[in-house]
Parts: structure tokens; sequence; C-alpha cells
């Protein structure tokens, strides 16, 4: 049964959120950051992408990176531009996309837990970036970034969400960007905190959606100060890590596409042939084509989209792995026919999220960057948390959630 805590937040003064506040360090790059930054000293980029406070071309690894993010770390909050709460709190983030409002408890997970298997991971982690962040977790003795996770539907927390968020927030404001409506509340009522720390209890699993390498670092930091504690009691701020649980109903998942460099030496004609072996092959004309059910696709190739419909007998429905489509796709065109095997090295192709739409994928191909695109129906929530209940794993770039979670609203002190 899982288990959590609440903490006492390090948060930015109201009227600082938005100078603080910033994207997730992973969705950009440094000079991004550096671009979005600016001359904004508060911005947490400071802290999470501290690259950007050297020369251009400093790399993100550089043993100096990690500390000038302690350096930055301790200068926020000297400067009263992040200030802890006195007493504990769990906490409410509302994130408004396209009119849809999610509503997730920011909690203090159980480091146990991930090392348990209580809290069902779906998809591979790198070793060098669980490294990174295990690096910036050990110099900030903090967790900066939540990770974000997904728990099944529960009509207490839903109640007592909707009860908060009819009251004014503490924080309220539209990102820049991304444009999505972002609040915050913070929860003092000992009653109310109770009540979520025991709904929690009854919940076999927790599910992470996305962060992946930040809860694997948060987790085998946690555990690495417990063992070099003579003194370990079970207790210490270090055995949580911070994470924002959303209900698993509320959860957008965008769909994550592929766009390919060449058809492995066949013509347009031969690789439409090829594919009809295993789809039914439909020319659906010049307007953008949007797959609208599970094992349908839309391919864009020469000025014309496709549907593609996976013929039966080529997947497995009673398989969490096999019903996917994206491992229909990788197994039956990129790997059969344009001989694409390994999509996290391979070159010739790359990956669209689903927020920059058909438009985006349709661009690359006609600049003659890319060949093909490849248009996938989304993930759902439910396949997700059926992959890590079976102990499987996502094949690689699967999902695509949005809206990120912003940075900078809270932060978990691990002492």
């Amino acid at each position: 049964m899982a288990t959590i805590k609440p903490f006492r937040g390090l948060r930015p003064p109201k009227e600082l959120v938005e100078k603080v506040e910033s994207r997730p360090y992973d969705v950009l790059n440094s000079e991004e950051a550096r671009a979005e930054a600016g001359d904004n000293a508060m911005s947490l980029y400071h802290i999470i992408k501290p690259e950007i406070d050297f020369e251009p071309g400093t790399s993100e690894y550089d043993p100096r990176v990690y500390s000038k993010a302690t350096e930055n770390f301790e200068a926020f909050q000297h400067n009263g531009w992040l200030v802890q709460d006195k007493d504990e709190h769990y906490y409410i983030y509302a994130q408004t996309m396209n009119g849809k409002t999610q509503y997730g408890l920011v909690v203090g997970a159980y480091v146990d837990d991930y090392l348990n298997g209580v809290i069902k991971k779906h998809e591979l982690t790198r070793r060098d970036k669980e490294e990174d962040r295990m690096k910036h977790v050990r110099a900030t003795n903090a967790n900066m970034e939540p990770v974000f996770f997904a728990y099944p539907d529960n009509e207490v927390l839903d109640k007592l969400i909707n009860r908060y968020a009819a009251t004014e927030p503490e924080y309220d404001f539209i990102a820049p960007i991304d444009g999505f409506r972002h609040q915050f509340w913070v929860i003092s009522d000992p009653a109310d905190m109770q009540a979520i720390t025991a709904e929690f209890a009854k919940m076999p699993s927790l599910y992470i959606a996305d962060g992946h390498h930040r809860s694997a670092a948060a987790a085998l930091v946690g555990a690495e100060k417990a063992r070099q504690n003579p003194n370990h009691r079970g207790d210490e701020e270090y055995n949580y890590f911070m994470a924002v649980c959303f209900q698993a109903s509320q959860l957008t998942i965008l769909d994550y596409n592929r766009v390919i460099k060449d058809l492995n030496g066949l013509t347009a004609d031969e690789f439409l042939k090829a594919l009809s072996v295993d789809f039914v092959v439909e020319d659906k004309g010049t307007d953008a084509y949007r797959p609208s059910r599970l094992h349908e696709f839309s391919l864009y190739l020469d000025g014309h989209w496709f549907s593609l419909v996976a013929k039966p007998g080529t997947f497995d429905d009673a398989d969490p792995i096999g019903v996917l489509d994206v491992d229909i796709s990788s197994r039956l065109i990129l790997d059969k026919i344009l001989g694409i095997k390994d999509l996290r090295s391979d070159k010739r192709i790359d990956f669209v999220g689903g927020l920059r739409g058909l438009d985006e994928l349709k661009r690359r191909v006609d600049s003659g960057e890319m060949r093909i695109a490849l248009a996938l129906y989304p993930v759902s929530m439910k396949q997700i948390m059926d992959i890590a209940d079976s102990g499987k794993i996502m094949p690689p770039k699967a999902t695509w959630f949005e809206p990120k979670l912003r940075s900078g609203l809270v932060v978990h002190k691990l002492s």
C-alpha cells in the first residue's frame, strides 16, 4: 500500500512566483534555458540548468555546474526568493489546458515504495541520465522539481480537492510559451491531511506518468543517505521525494508521432505495397488525416495522407505490449519494412510530440528534411497502468503527457 507524507515546502512568495517558475529541466536545451532566463536572476533555471551561468557551450555535466546549483539554491533562500513553510502541508496543483483542468496532490512519496515496486514504472531509464539527476539532488540536497504520478480514481480525494478548488488559490498564473493556466493551493487542515494520507494508504500502487529519471534519482539518493546514516530511523525527510499525483482519468496523453528520413531504398509504390501485407491502406487525399481509433495509423507521403488499419492477427489484444500501436508500428513498419531496429539510437528517425499537431509532421516532410511521417493514436492511461501492473516496459517514445508540470512552485528539502 502507498505511503505518503506532507512536507514543509520551500516556495516563492506569491508576488515572485512568476519570476521563479520555469519549465522542467528536460524539455529544453541549455541555450533555450539561457534565452528564457534572460536577465531574470530569480529564474529557477539558475538552479536546475545552472550551466546558463557559464560561457555558452559549457557542458551541463561539468562538475562546476553542480557546484553552481548548490550556490544558486543557497542564494535563492538567502534572498527570500524561496521561503520554507513553517509547517508540513500537502498542496494541490491544478493545470488547465484547452479548457480542461487536472488537479494533482503534491506529496512526499516514499523511497521504499519506489524500490519495492509499489510505485510502478513503465519506461526504461538510462544510467547516465539517472547519474546526472542524482548529482543534482546530492548537490542541492533537495528535490527541486516534482515527478508526475497517477493514482486510481478516488471519490474521497476528488471531493476534498473540489472543495479547495472552490477557494482562492495561493498562486494563479498563465505560463508564458505554453499559455496554460497553473493554480496552487496549500492544505493546512489537519483532518484533510489525515484523510489524504489514509486514502493513499488504501492504494496498492502509484504509477509514474512522467519523470522516470527524476524518480529513479530521487529514490536512489534517498536510499544512499539511509545507508550512510549510522543513526538512520526511517522517518527522516530523505526517505521521501516530491511527487504530484493526479487521478488517472484526468490525465491527457497526446500522440507521439514519427518522422523518417527515407524509404530504405524503396519507391513510394513499393513502400505502399509492402504496407498492404499487414495493413488495409486507404488514400485519404491531401487534407490532414488523424487516426480515429486503436490500431489505425495515418501516413503522410508525397503530399497525401493515408489511413493504415492493422489487419487481424498482426497484434495480440491479450498482451499489454502487443496491443500497443507503438509496438505494431515498430515491428511491422519501422523494423520489417524500413530497417529501423533501435528507436533510441537510429539517426533516420525522429519523434514529434502531439502538441505540435499534424501540421508539424507535414512541414518536416514537405521541407525535404524527412521522407514520410507516421501519426499514432494516443496510448491510454489504462494501457500504461496495465503494462506497469504486468511488470513490462513500454517501447521507447510511446507517451507524451501534456501539460508539463511547471517547476519552482514548491521544492522539497531532504533535511
